[in-house]
């Protein structure tokens, strides 16, 4: 069974040493802010020459300082709110630096060439009223947790082995067929290779989408499965041999996503839910550890990791700032302004496009008209010869419902993401579906937040199909309460914490109030 077991007044992370944790806090803090929000801002604003397109840099650089002090906050304090943490990590780089470099030096996109500057300003001001929409809405959520009164909450969701097992056997037989009908020297050579592979095995774009998402996230999801399932193993000769599958369903599933055949963002997730799966989130240390390196990898390894992808080696680089100009790369922000401009134009279909998103399984031979990409729609509208863009959520508002609908959807996003922010916290530290959940979640929100909408939604729905399936009966557990505080399920335990660390305490997510080191869940077996 699980038992209570108080902190030992020796333990560093306990709260009789707190003066000592909060100065080391504070200062980790004051020097990612530095970095973040004052030296890449300053050096930014020094080494990229104002070239007088528009004063719109200074809102995204705003951007960019607020930015840099909300991740700050995040990574230090090693709570996994990793959808809020994704979130902020995109509009750093992607709303905030990007399109502050491209804007200065007039480098825009050149996918998305031709915006007039005059659009600069009303873009950077509707991305700047999501971000508040956001941020007040998530605000106002927290406010009410805080404030509602405590209840007998519900015992972690587990996993279903059975139906894990099913999920494990079709995932590795999806994923084994996608690697032969391309072609093992095409899974793992270039990403043109592979494109052209998938191409020509899959000819229409929605049926080879729905066949790379089916070649991954269910095996994805059912390595996952795996993870949880080992933390419940009853046996030493259980545990090794439920780790043996997962570690083969892993091998397989990088057959298929690959650093080199695989898009970044797809490959990211990937990867990063591997090592989530692992215990990157088991404790506070990691967690904080983990998300980190995920700075790090967005600032300076996703700009250059396309270098070795294609069938022609490039190794000449630019500067740090020199990635950023004119990289089709980051045209977010410039497909916002293009989006801004079609609803300024009348041209809005109230929800046409979310329509088409959800609906995204009806086949064209049944609905003629259906809507394409957001990101198609805005090519052809201003005329672009390369439609293969992205189509923010700002965008995707925007051609849903104009500006109303960024109001509206950023309010709903600063809930949602907060209320399960909060599930996934609980469930790094109790185990369940939701571990799995946010393990893969919000770092494919990235591709979500970056679109098309469509494009993404596939997957996402073959995701949420896996997640249903595999999820077992819950129940109530009478000791513990809405703040995560629980009786210490000896199978949905914490992980034994690595020693010097501190493994993530749930009950402190939503009542701060509750003296550290008190009565932490350890799991025994």
């Amino acid at each position: 069974m699980g038992k209570q077991t108080e902190t030992p007044p020796s333990d560093p992370d306990a709260g009789s040493d707190g003066s000592l944790r909060g100065g080391l806090r504070v200062t980790l803090v004051a020097v990612s802010v530095a970095v973040l929000s004052v030296v890449l801002p300053v050096a930014l604003v020094s080494d990229v020459t104002d070239a007088a397109r528009s004063d719109a840099w200074i809102v995204t650089l705003l951007i960019m300082i607020y930015g840099g002090v909300r991740l700050s906050a995040t990574w230090v304090s090693g709570r996994p709110r990793l959808f809020d943490f994704f979130f902020w990590l995109f509009t750093y780089i992607f709303m905030g630096l990007g399109p502050t470099v491209q804007i200065r030096a007039d480098a825009v996109s050149t996918t998305t060439p031709g915006i007039d500057s005059g659009w600069d300003l009303p873009t950077a001001g509707v991305v700047a009223l999501g971000i508040g929409c956001y941020e007040i809405a998530r605000a106002v959520a927290l406010v009410v947790e805080r404030t509602r009164p405590r209840r007998a909450g519900a015992a972690p969701r587990p996993v279903s082995p059975v139906r894990a097992a099913m999920l494990i056997a079709v995932g590795l037989a999806v994923s084994a067929y996608f690697v032969v009908q391309m072609g093992p020297a095409a899974a793992l050579g270039s990403r043109e290779a592979a494109f052209a592979a998938r191409e020509a095995r899959w000819p229409d774009p929605a049926v080879r989408s729905v066949m790379y998402a089916a070649a991954v996230y269910p095996l994805l999801i059912a390595t996952g499965a795996l993870a949880q399932l080992r933390r419940l193993a009853a046996s030493r000769a259980a545990r090794i041999s439920v780790t043996v599958a997962a570690l083969l369903a892993a091998a397989v599933l990088l057959l298929v996503v690959n650093p080199i055949a695989s898009a970044r963002y797809t490959f990211g997730t990937v990867a990063f839910a591997l090592a989530v799966y692992a215990g990157a989130m088991v404790t506070r240390a990691r967690a904080r550890l983990t998300m980190l390196l995920a700075i790090v990898a967005f600032l300076f390894v996703f700009p250059i990791a396309d270098a070795f992808r294609t069938d022609e080696v490039r190794v000449n680089r630019s500067s740090f700032f020199g990635e950023y100009l004119a990289n089709p790369d980051y045209d977010a922000f410039w497909q916002v302004a293009n989006a801004l401009s079609f609803w300024v134009d009348g041209l809005v279909q109230p929800m046409r496009q979310l329509l088409g998103s959800i609906l995204f399984w009806v086949p064209r031979a049944v609905w003629p008209d259906k809507p394409t990409d957001t990101g198609i729609v805005l090519a052809e509208y201003r005329g672009y010869s390369f439609d293969n863009l992205s189509a923010p959520v700002w965008a995707e508002a925007l051609v849903n419902g104009g500006v109303v609908a960024v109001v509206v959807v950023f309010v709903a996003l600063g809930v949602a993401l907060r209320a399960m922010d909060r599930r996934i916290v609980l469930a790094f530290a109790a185990g369940g579906v939701w571990a799995i959940v946010g393990a893969v979640l919000p770092v494919y929100m990235t591709i979500l937040m970056r679109g098309s909408l469509l494009q993404a939604t596939g997957a996402t729905t073959v995701m949420i199909v896996c997640l249903i399936l595999i999820s077992g009966a819950a129940g109530r557990d009478p000791d513990r309460t809405d703040d995560g505080a629980g009786s210490g399920d000896p199978q949905l335990g914490a992980a034994l914490a690595v020693p010097g660390d501190r493994a993530l305490d749930a009950g402190a997510e939503t009542d701060p109030r509750r003296p550290a080191g008190r009565a932490e869940q350890t799991d025994i077996q």
